[in-house]
């Protein structure tokens, strides 16, 4: 069973800055995507950013273009996610997720509050 175990959220405020991990149990190599969800309050979870097992094919919601990167490092087996020029709209809690052939698999969810 693969574990995806998030951390890096918290308290920030509007115009500052947050880097997301989600460090996976075994190898990400072998997943075909990554990416990271979020949930607001009231709100349906939405795709944030995603990376494809190529590491070279991403992509991102239109909210988040040009202010969130995902990264990964695949000898860490760890998945990232920059984000620069947080906005109190951003504020939810933030999900990993890994997808192979067979199944996909959730973390339990990193919290991020944006401060205006």
């Amino acid at each position: 069973q693969v574990q995806l175990v998030e951390s890096g959220g918290g308290l920030v405020q509007a115009g500052g800055s947050l880097r997301l991990s989600c460090a996976a149990s075994g190898s990400i190599i072998t997943f075909s995507a990554m990416g990271w969800y979020r949930q607001a309050p009231g709100k349906q979870r939405e795709l944030v950013a995603r990376i494809f097992n190529s590491g070279s094919t991403t992509n991102y919601a239109d909210s988040v273009k040009g202010r969130f990167t995902i990264s990964r490092d695949i000898a860490q087996n760890t998945l990232y996610l920059r984000m620069n020029s947080l906005k109190p709209e951003d504020t939810a809690v933030y999900y990993c997720r890994a997808q192979n052939a067979f199944a996909s698999y959730w973390g339990q969810g990193t919290q991020v509050t944006v401060s205006s």
